[in-house]
């Protein structure tokens, strides 16, 4: 039997530091009201992108549904900004789960570290030289060297974001693929990068890393000096963003293929 959700009338505002969104934050406070964070419905985010990545972050343990209206420089993943009928939007809005890459990076010091990214994994050398990796795909090497400036492994809804720039394809969100795709390819040079089922695991080794060191970024969390990287899926891990009724993720992320 279909059960309806809860009619949303606790919010909670966070706020980049931008002086305008915090302001924005103040007034629609007022307005709204203020739940506190653990006792919110929804999560209300004023800034850009960047800033919704952060909330997305912080909200791993409770969950909580997070509607973003954009005070940034892009907004992507943002709602329009309105003050007017700001319940409404969000009992109307259309929900999209995502769910995080989970990163275990080892480097060359001995320590092993972990993160999130909801965007994407991305490895970037840190000096002039190029990076030299070695891939492999549940524990097959499908590319013995692949000599470049990185490579990264998005999300379908980091499909659009770094991943797009690198000439990396645009994913719909119910593909169930994660894009992998090399940054400025020098041998092979004609690599463009691969399409994964959502399930794969991939591995990283960094080839010479002491001559040509690597760091590995998952979202804004960086590990320099990395030796090996693991990358897969967290589908233990969801959480729900909020987009206005017709404005859903799904419909621009189609719409971007479509864009000039």
């Amino acid at each position: 039997m279909f059960k309806a959700e809860p009619f949303v009338t606790r919010i909670a505002f966070v706020a980049s530091d931008r002086p305008e969104a915090q302001e924005a934050r103040a007034n629609l406070a007022s307005r709204y009201g203020d739940a506190a964070r653990d006792e919110a419905q929804v999560i209300v985010a004023l800034g850009g992108d960047g800033f919704m990545l952060e909330t997305l972050h912080a909200q791993i343990e409770s969950r909580t549904p997070i509607y973003g209206m954009n005070w940034g420089t892009l907004g992507f993943l943002m709602n329009e900004y309105s003050e007017e009928g700001l319940l409404e939007r969000i009992n109307a809005a259309e929900r999209t789960v995502v769910h995080p890459l989970r990163m275990v990076a080892a480097d060359v010091h001995g320590g092993v570290h972990r993160g999130l990214a909801f965007n994407e994994v991305s490895l970037l050398r840190q000096t002039r030289q190029t990076a030299k990796l070695r891939i492999s795909i549940d524990g097959k090497v499908r590319l013995s060297e692949l000599s470049c400036d990185g490579a990264l492994v998005s999300t379908p809804a980091g499909s659009t974001a770094y991943n797009l720039s690198a000439h990396g394809p645009i994913i719909p969100l119910d593909a169930q693929v994660l894009a992998l795709t090399p940054i400025s390819a020098f041998r092979p040079r004609r690599w463009r990068g691969a399409l994964l089922r959502h399930m794969a695991k991939v591995k990283f080794e960094i080839l010479e890393a002491e001559k040509r060191p690597v760091s590995a970024v998952a979202d804004n969390f960086e590990v320099r000096d990395v030796l090996e990287v693991h990358v897969s899926e967290d589908r233990d891990l969801a959480l729900t963003m909020l987009f206005d009724a017709g404005r859903s993720l799904e419909e621009r992320v189609l719409a971007e293929q479509f864009s000039s």
